[in-house]
Order: C-alpha cells, then structure tokens, then sequence
C-alpha cells in the first residue's frame, strides 16, 4: 500500500489525468465495439456472423481440407503475435535499465515535463503490463484456435448418416470457439495499439491524450466507418432482403 502511495505521489494531477483518460478510452472503445447494434454494429461482429456462415458451409462439403487450411493460417498469425509480444516485452525491459539516458533526452524535448528517475519506471512498468496482457490474449486465441481445429474435426461429414440437426449443432459449437479466438486475438491486437498510444506518456501528458485520441480514431474508423464494412453490411442487408 506504501509502494503504491509513493508512486502515486510521484505523478502530477495532469499525469494521472492523462492516464486516467487513456484507460477510460481503452474502456469505452472496447465496450462499444462489442456491444453497438442495428446500424452501428461493428466490423468485427459483421466478421461473425460470416464465421457462423463458415460453419453452416462446412457441413456441407465432404473434404474440409479449405477449413482447417483457414484455422491454421489464423492460428499462426495469431503465434506470430504472441511471439511478437515478447520481444516487445523484452525491449521494454531493456528500457527500463536505461532511464537516465533516455530521461536527459526527453528533459531536452520542447514538449518534455520534469520526470524522475521514479515516474520513468512507473510508466515503463505500465507499458510492460499493456505486453503483457497482449501477450497472454494471443496465447489464450491460440489455443481456442486449437480447440477451435479439434471441433471442426468433430463436424459431422455429409453423408456420415448423422440428421442435420446434430450436423449444425456441431458447426455451431465449431463457430462459437472460432468467435470466442477472434474476441481475444482481436483484444490482443487492441493492446498493441493502445501501447503506441502509451509511448506519447513518456514524452508528455498531453502527448498521451492525444495520441489515445488519434488511435481511437483511427481504430474507431475502421470498425465503424471503413469501406469493408460498408460492403459487408450492404451485402447483409442484399442478403436478408432475398430471403424475405
């Protein structure tokens, strides 16, 4: 609790402020793309509904060579981010070990505040919890792609003898765990843009609010007003209208 208190201390009214909006802004970003509906449903649930699509397809071929073909490019992109977590987790504990040349640098800058060697380690131990927990998001989408690949097997083949209803239950449960992968692949990308965003702290406070902003921005862009998402939604709507 000490500990705490301390370092608490050591940061200004603005430099908690500035953090304080940036966790906020992580907060809200990440609620309102997986909770908007109707016509601010975000990329990443129009992506979903196509995963299910995915799954309903599946039942119907016999050779299912293109599907595990597509959970492995998945699963290994979702390794190279992990890996990647690592070695950004590694650099920052470099930094840590280099604070006093790098806190002269900065102490150079126009826009640099007056930064100890305490409030240099509070936010590169910040930094390193951001790769942290990117780390452990792509670890845990990994292995839901692997559970993923194993429940994809367990799809029924056409022309096994096994009633429909049993075959789409199968997709669906093969569905769920492909969207519950994505939900923590797409956290973990989500925790490496904000980091971008978290390195403008070490400069400034207002550094840090502004570039929180501009990723929001453009992450909020592309989930919610790209030309993808346009399409797809368009192409949804074309869809349903032929049912109708």
């Amino acid at each position: 609790m000490t500990d705490l208190k301390t370092a608490a201390a050591a940061l200004s009214p603005l430099d908690l402020g500035a953090l304080l909006f940036f966790v906020v802004a992580w907060t809200g970003y990440a609620l309102s793309v997986g909770r908007l509906r109707g016509r601010m449903v975000s990329l990443s649930q129009i992506m979903n509904r196509q995963r299910e699509t995915w799954a309903r397809q599946m039942i119907q071929r016999d050779n299912r060579v293109v599907d595990t073909t597509i959970n492995a490019s998945l699963q290994n992109g979702t390794a190279f981010f992990a890996s990647t977590s690592l070695i950004a987790l590694g650099g920052v504990l470099t930094l840590s070990r280099s604070g006093d040349d790098v806190l002269n640098l900065f102490g150079a800058l126009a826009l640099g505040g007056a930064a100890t060697r305490l409030t240099w380690e509070i936010k590169v131990a910040g930094l390193a919890v951001v790769f942290v927990y990117a780390f452990f998001k792509f670890t845990w989408a990994y292995r839901l792609f692997n559970y993923g690949s194993i429940l994809i097997g367990a799809v029924p083949p056409k022309g096994s003898g096994a009633d429909e209803v049993a075959m789409l239950r199968a997709a669906r449960r093969a569905a769920a765990m492909n969207i519950a992968a994505g939900h923590q692949f797409a956290r973990g990308q989500r925790a490496f843009l904000f980091a971008l965003a978290y390195l403008g702290w070490f400069v400034s406070p207002y550094l840090l609010m502004l570039s929180t902003t501009a990723a929001v921005l453009v992450m909020w862009r592309r989930q919610f007003a790209s030309e993808i998402r346009s399409a797809l939604l368009e192409e949804d709507e074309v869809l349903k209208e032929s049912v109708r």
